[in-house]
């Protein structure tokens, strides 16, 4: 994954997808995601931001929840497409959009619409050396969210071994300030793909499908 101002440009991403060698590429969804849904932390209309493989908006249309799906990476929405057609869920909807353009860009911005409920899995964290794009995507989450919606953020975390850009707690509650309640923030873990960069996946065990669990946080973020 790259950071700073290169997390803006699609082509970094596209690669990804057209060759399937991203470790985020796991051919299931999150099971932190699984677990959110099974609390019954979804509702409403539901904003699935760099949804990558579609795996979370395959998993929620299926089960009957109004879902959008969006990345940057027109690569990444192809992916995805061919994935619920794949997986039976053709309906699955997804799109291009760029995230960093909604809370600037009123089009955009009605373009997605509002929602009740917003999944990042694995977006947020790219920003970590972004300051700038930070403080825009978070800006967008807020216009997109209704009063009262909650965003669910699953990033990798730098508190225990893991891969990718890791976070601190504390920068996910530096960034959600005015405007936000963060109604909860704990430790959790994130799967990918062992053996393919970024750097860190060979550094813990291998489950038998392949994949390796990296440490992470999963935050619960009210819009106020």
């Amino acid at each position: 994954m790259q950071s700073g101002r290169m997390t803006q440009q699609p082509e970094v991403w596209n690669a990804a997808y057209d060759n399937d060698t991203a470790p985020w590429l796991i051919g299931a969804p999150q099971p932190a995601i699984v677990g959110l849904e099974a609390a019954g932390l979804i509702r409403g209309r539901v904003l699935d931001p760099g949804c990558g493989g579609g795996e979370h908006t395959i998993l929620l249309t299926g089960l009957g929840y109004d879902v959008l799906g969006v990345d940057l990476s027109p690569s990444a929405v192809a992916y995805a497409r061919r994935n619920a057609a794949e997986k039976g869920v053709p309906q699955a909807r997804f799109q291009a959009a760029d995230m960093l353009r909604i809370g600037t860009d009123p089009e955009a911005a009605a373009a997605l619409g509002h929602f009740d409920t917003i999944v990042d899995s694995a977006l947020f964290h790219v920003f970590l050396d972004d300051p700038a794009g930070r403080t825009a995507y978070v800006d967008a989450l807020h216009t997109l969210a209704v009063p009262g919606g909650v965003v669910h953020v699953l990033a990798l975390s730098n508190a225990a071994p893991g891969f990718g850009p890791r976070i601190s707690d504390t920068l996910i509650r530096e960034s959600f300030t005015t405007g936000w309640d963060i109604e909860d923030l704990r430790p959790a873990s994130y799967r990918g793909r062992a053996g393919v960069p970024p750097a860190g996946t060979a550094e813990l065990p291998v489950a038998a499908d392949g994949t390796v669990e990296g440490a992470a946080w999963l935050a619960r973020i009210r819009r106020l």
